[in-house]
């Protein structure tokens, strides 16, 4: 059973549930028998006549009301089984699948990296999903019936060891048939997953790029490889499905073998007058009553072989180690040291060796050429990954000592990309303090310029925005972005090209937020449109993940560096028209 806890990942409620649902299965199946009981009782009657006796109808008249009896109890034992099988798995699912959401939220950016979206998505529901089928449908009937079954057995030799052994003479071959045929089966299963995840992800693929295969009319390459993925799931469900079924089939057939045999020898027992007719009535009643749970055991191992597969995944994605730290240590100054940093993503070093300081309650702009580790950065200060060599400090503190919930109550993030739920826009402005009032909501909203455009929506603050915020302007997008940060209140703020996309009105009214955001807080900025950042108190530039130059901007202007060329094509360019 504690294997069980592992295999599937289960809480200590979820194991509990799990005991008592396999508990409430095997006195279901024993209550069952109850009805055979009742059933060889009355045939015991029936047969009275051919022995020179005679029926007793009062005894009758009892079995019929222990049948009814013996109906109720069934019920009840069975309405108690879904109870604690189907209704608590589905509660364990739901735990398992924030549990899920609860540890990628705490994952090391580098797993994202390596992990696709739709993967990701595949392990928090299809693969729960699987889950919740084993534990409802799969566990708890696998391991009852075969207690319950080992039970009966035991009660069937004690009437008589030969029938016994004949009736079940068959069950270890089936066994084995499945067993032998395991690896074949994970291989199968293994492939099939494989081609689900190639389909989730050229269905995501094609979704995510309709208007560009739209605007360039790129639907027959690209819906080639959709069909094609699909064609290739279907190939592979479709020879799972044979492979698997074959096995179980067999181990199934060879199994119902065992009640032939049982009748043969039987009858010859019988015969040579080496055993009763009631025994031997009593022994094929309860084989046919038996072969049902033992079937339903060859069936679901078949099953819980193709369920490995998936719950391998989900196992796998929860033993990541996620990052953690001290949430005790107190951070009171928020001045930014980067000592001797370098930063490796996948194979290539994007920061090297990297050193500047960031003042408290100053204004620092990060500028450079694409490719040149800005964003990089900016995210290494939040501690979205953790650097290869050096320290990153905040206040003193080495970032890589902190829990990570605990430093981002610290940072404030303004990205060029805005993420906006499908909610309302209340919730959404909310999301930079699930605490605030609806006051301070309003308050942070006006004081991000998006009071005007909110007060225009059908529904103001409570109209829902659409996925991503698709009913939105990039400006007012921005702005509800501004506004979180606002409502956050972080003593740091970091700005990753906060205005870069935005048409001349609408960068206004995002400055003009922007500039209360940032008062009297440590900030980072990182722009490529440098006009924006020339009162910054320090200016650094890199190139090639290296520091090229720093200082303010009338300086670097004069040094006629990087810096003065990348102005100065910025000049240049405002020039330009067609």
């Amino acid at each position: 059973m504690r294997k069980l806890k592992r295999l599937f990942g289960l809480s200590k409620k979820g194991y509990i549930d799990l005991k008592k649902g396999v508990l409430a299965c095997v006195i279901t199946n024993l209550s069952l028998m109850l009805s055979v009981a009742v059933t060889i009782g009355i045939f015991a009657e029936v047969l009275r006549p051919l022995t020179g006796g005679q029926i007793s109808w009062t005894k009758m008249w009892l079995l019929f009301l222990g049948g009814i009896v013996a109906a109720v109890i069934t019920f009840l034992c069975s309405k108690n089984d879904y109870r604690h099988t189907y209704v608590s798995c589905y509660s364990t699912a739901e735990e398992s699948r924030i549990q899920i959401a609860e540890t990628v939220r705490r994952l090391p950016m580098r797993v994202f990296d390596s992990k696709d979206l739709s993967e990701l998505t595949t392990n928090m529901m299809n693969d729960c999903e699987i889950i919740e089928h084993a534990m409802s449908h799969v566990v708890p009937p696998l391991l009852s019936n075969g207690i319950s079954c080992t039970i009966i057995c035991a009660v069937l030799a004690v009437f008589d060891w030969r029938m016994t052994l004949a009736i079940f003479c068959t069950l270890p071959v089936s066994f084995l048939v499945l067993f032998g045929s395991r690896k074949l089966q994970d291989k199968l299963n293994s492939k099939q997953v494989e081609a689900k995840l190639k389909a989730s992800e050229e269905t995501q693929e094609y979704l995510d790029g309709i208007k560009l295969i739209k605007a360039f009319h790129l639907d027959g390459e690209k819906f080639t490889a959709l069909r094609d993925s699909f064609q290739n799931l279907k190939r592979q469900s479709i020879q799972t499905e044979l492979g698997c079924g074959i096995f179980s089939s067999g181990a199934q057939f060879i199994l119902q073998a065992g009640v032939g045999i049982a009748v043969f020898v039987g009858t010859y027992l019988l015969t040579e007058g080496k055993i009763e007719l009631i025994p031997l009535l009593l022994s094929l009643v309860l084989a046919t009553r038996i072969y049902g749970p033992i079937l339903s055991v060859l069936t679901i191992l078949s099953m819980m072989f193709r369920m490995l597969t998936a719950t391998q995944r989900v196992r796998e994605l929860m033993e990541i180690p996620v990052m953690t730290g001290n949430k005790d240590t107190p951070v009171t100054h928020f001045d930014i040291e980067f000592d001797h940093v370098t930063f490796r993503y996948r194979d290539t070093d994007i920061l090297k060796n990297v050193s500047f300081h960031i003042p408290e309650e100053k204004i620092t702009a990060l500028v450079g050429p694409s490719g040149s580790g800005k964003s990089t950065t900016a995210k290494l200060i939040a501690r979205f990954w953790d650097v290869n060599s050096g320290k990153i400090m905040v206040g003193g503190v080495d970032v890589k000592t902190l829990d990570p919930d605990y430093l981002m109550t610290k940072m404030a993030f303004v990205f060029q990309d805005v993420i906006l739920f499908s909610d309302t826009v209340m919730n959404n402005i909310r999301i930079g303090n699930l605490n605030a009032t609806d006051e301070e909501v309003f308050a942070a909203a006006k004081a991000a310029c998006c009071d005007e455009f909110i007060s225009r929506l059908p529904d103001g603050y409570h109209t829902m925005l659409g996925e991503n915020g698709n009913t939105l302007s990039g400006g007012e997008r921005q702005r509800i972005s501004i506004a979180r940060a606002l409502l956050k209140d972080a003593p740091v703020i970091l700005l990753d090209e906060a205005t870069a996309s935005l048409d001349p009105e609408n960068e206004v009214f995002v400055q003009q937020a922007l500039s209360r955001l940032i008062a009297g807080k440590t900030v980072l900025v990182i722009a490529h449109r440098l006009r924006t950042i020339s009162q910054a108190e320090q200016i650094i530039v890199l190139k090639d993940g290296r520091i090229a130059e720093s200082g303010v901007h009338n300086g670097l202007v004069e040094k006629k560096g990087l810096y003065q060329k990348l102005y100065a094509l910025q000049k240049e360019s405002l020039g330009w028209s067609v």
